[in-house]
């Protein structure tokens, strides 16, 4: 979908994590959590008639503009890719590139929400993955994202490899991006599991 809808699908599922309404719950079991939820248009935006959680994005010209194109970009790049490199890079710059994106994707939202460790009291059941987060390029600090939703960081300690973290802190010192959040450490404290070991490990 486009970005707004996945960001409105992002928004209902941290309002309603892990319970009946989270737009894909564990609760419904890995498969639904991992990928069933995309073929179920009710779970998705039947409970919560429409995107009606992302009116700010949607006062954007350029994410109405992605919104209305998406399906557009994808057929111009398998296009551009076909011209360019024939059925090779066709096959491997969308289908096996799309199949590898999509399953890590997902696995942020069934394995981070089943396996690995709680850090922080959050009220659900999301995890820090360490696998995951190598393969999610962060998005695995599951447990770390739900504590601190508003964080640009996921891998909070120095340790826990970010990708993602990364890029932004580059496009951030050279001016490209604006108003990055981080939790300080002693929002981390309060939250923690164990405050004594968080303080003595930082």
């Amino acid at each position: 979908g486009s970005p707004i809808e996945w960001v409105s699908s992002h928004r209902y599922h941290h309002q309603f994590t892990d319970t009946v309404k989270d737009v894909h719950s564990p609760l419904q079991g890995f498969w639904f959590s991992h990928m069933g939820w995309i073929l179920d248009s009710g779970s998705r935006f039947g409970k919560y008639g429409g995107l009606k959680n992302v009116e700010d994005l949607k006062r954007q010209a350029f994410y109405r503009f992605l919104h209305h194109t998406f399906l557009l970009h994808s057929f111009l790049l398998g296009t551009l890719l076909y011209v360019v490199g024939g059925l090779p890079f066709l096959t491997w710059g969308m289908g096996v590139r799309m199949v590898c994106l999509f399953h890590s994707t997902m696995l942020v939202n069934s394995a981070g929400h089943m396996w690995g460790r709680q850090v922080y009291h959050t009220g659900d059941t999301s995890r820090n993955n360490w696998w995951l987060g190598l393969l999610a390029l962060g998005e695995g600090w599951h447990n770390n994202h739900h504590a601190f939703d508003y964080s640009a960081r996921q891998g909070l300690e120095w340790w826990q490899i970010d990708v993602t973290w990364y890029v932004i802190s580059f496009l951030e010192a050279i001016g490209l991006a604006t108003d990055v959040k981080t939790p300080t450490q002693a929002q981390k404290e309060r939250k923690a599991f164990h405050q004594k070991t968080m303080a003595t490990q930082n």
